[in-house]
């Protein structure tokens, strides 16, 4: 019997439309980026805080230098691991690699206050396990489909959503922990790992549901040898050198329609990432975060609305999954419930301590929620536009996310007009954040999963490990240009003004998006019947 999925029996069985198995990544990727988002969030707010409140008080330019380093070195990697389980290790064995030696970065991160030293070799060992861990988890979600259209586009936004609800957890529990005086940073540096060494354990013993996919190379080689063995004669052997000397134009192509989307993308990031940046650093210094009376219980009230609605619809997506694999893996959906079960401890004394304190003051990490937050309300809906007749060419998709990160910054640079030169703190209303956060939102969710689903679509089968990892090299370049570029808020404020600072990542990104819209005819040929 056919299967129509890839994978096991098992990964026949659906949740919510989709194969069983990408909801196995789905949560593996989802507690990954809990730990990545979570460090990342308060690295900055970590290193330029007083040596009073346990920081490190370093000055906002050498903080935004490091973040840039870390968070641009953390999509090189994946060049290297994309390489090793292509040739050695096979997606899954990377996978758990990965994840155990970011779990150790973590334990490292929590011990920063015994010496500078565990801080750094935590930063590397997060660097290194990240590059075995991404790309190759990204290159078994396309495995998992045998049509390469919409289906699997769909099926890539669906892991999207799984990445930033772990973005969204990870930035909101440890943002709270690390900036509480209750606890402090390293508390929140250390439950990262926590959830990195459950999804580990959740991926691991759920590994049969993908049957041959993510096999190591030597095991994927046997079965390869066996349906070459199958040919029937000769002449299927000359018919199939003759079309791979077809083909061979077509790969080029559409390598080339790869690298395009990749530089671009370096401009959509450059801008992007600025949320663990320069805007950490706005939130932190430039709005009015302080509230009381009924501006205070607002925000308590619409904080636990978003914080239990999101949880809510995970769990029961945890839930459909147990219903699919229970029988089958019963250990892996153990360590996964086991998570949750912490998560919601978590974050049921998080909101009680909120509403017990008769004042508020949102935390400058929590700003950065919101694009989770928005990610996981409208994933869904654009993944049922990109299955619908509505669904636009992927340039398209591309000079969109452009246009709307550009508008974003446009909404910053106008809020924060008023400012005046040089200031070192303002109280801008904090709905400029909110409103430039949900535009980057929406322009992300016409970039980054589309983005991952054309690289699967369009690499050759035998370099699909490596392709992804060329395409982390684009988010290298731009998050080490985006975190320099921001180096530079200062002395630009001081002679321009905070509002020119952010023009700059308004102008840049519409223009790029421009030149894409202009491309669009010449990339859909060069796509060769791709969509």
């Amino acid at each position: 019997m056919e299967f129509k999925f890839g994978g096991s029996e098992t990964n026949q069985k659906t949740v919510l439309g989709h194969p069983s198995g990408l909801f196995v990544l789905f949560f593996t990727e989802m507690w990954e980026r809990f730990s990545y988002y979570g460090m990342r969030a308060l690295l900055v707010l970590f290193l330029v805080s007083s040596v009073l409140d346990e920081g490190w008080g370093w000055e906002r330019a050498d903080a935004l230098v490091l973040y840039a380093w870390y968070t641009g070195l953390v999509y090189l990697t994946p060049i290297i691991g994309g390489y090793l389980a292509d040739k050695f290790l096979g997606y899954r064995k990377a996978v758990v690699i990965g994840a155990f030696i970011m779990t150790l970065g973590h334990a490292s991160m929590a011990l920063e206050g015994m010496a500078s030293a565990f801080f750094f070799f935590g930063l590397t060992c997060l660097i290194i396990g990240n590059g075995l861990f991404k790309p190759n988890i990204s290159s078994m979600v396309g495995q998992l489909y045998k049509n390469q259209g919409k289906e699997k586009d769909a099926g890539y936004t669906i892991f999207y959503m799984g990445i930033n609800a772990g973005a969204f957890l990870g930035i909101l529990l440890c943002g709270y922990i690390g900036e509480s005086p209750d606890w402090g940073w390293h508390y929140g540096f250390g439950l990262a790992g926590i959830f990195m060494f459950l999804g580990m354990l959740q991926f691991y013993f759920a590994q049969g549901i993908f049957g041959n996919i993510g096999n190591t190379p030597k095991a994927q080689l046997k079965i390869d040898d066996a349906i070459e063995n199958s040919l029937e004669s000769v002449e299927d052997d000359i018919e199939d050198v003759v079309d791979e000397a077809k083909k061979s134009k077509v790969t080029r192509d559409r390598l080339t329609v790869i690298g395009i989307f990749a530089l671009f993308t370096v401009f959509f990031w450059w801008a992007f990432e600025q949320a663990g940046g320069s805007m950490t650093i706005f939130a932190k210094d430039y709005t009015d975060r302080a509230l009381a009376g009924d501006a205070a219980m607002t925000f308590k009230i619409v904080n636990t609305i978003i914080t239990l609605v999101p949880m809510v619809v995970i769990t029961w997506v945890l839930a459909l999954l147990f219903k699919q694999t229970f029988g089958k893996y019963a250990l892996s959906n153990v360590w996964l419930a086991l998570s949750f079960v912490i998560i919601w401890i978590i974050v049921i004394y998080m909101l009680n301590k909120q509403f017990n304190d008769p004042t508020a003051e949102v935390p400058a990490s929590w700003f950065s929620v919101l694009n989770s937050l928005f990610i996981i309300l409208f994933a869904p809906v654009f993944s049922k536009i990109w299955e619908s007749k509505y669904n636009p060419s992927g340039p398209v998709k591309f000079a969109l996310g452009l246009l709307l990160v550009g508008l974003g910054f446009g909404v910053l640079a106008y809020g924060s007009a008023a400012i005046p030169d040089g200031a070192k703190t303002a109280s801008v209303s904090l709905m400029f954040l909110v409103f430039a956060y949900l535009l980057h939102t929406l322009g992300e969710l016409c970039v980054s999963p589309v983005g991952l689903s054309y690289v699967s679509k369009l690499a050759p089968a035998k370099l699909v490990g490596m392709m992804f990892g060329i395409w982390f090299v684009s988010n290298f370049l731009a998050n080490l240009l985006g975190g320099l570029t921001g180096s530079y808020m200062d002395p630009i404020m001081e002679e321009h003004g905070l509002s020119t600072f952010f023009l700059i990542f308004t102008i840049i990104p519409i223009v790029a998006a421009v030149i894409m819209l202009v491309l669009n005819g010449t990339i859909k040929k060069k796509m060769h019947g791709v969509k």
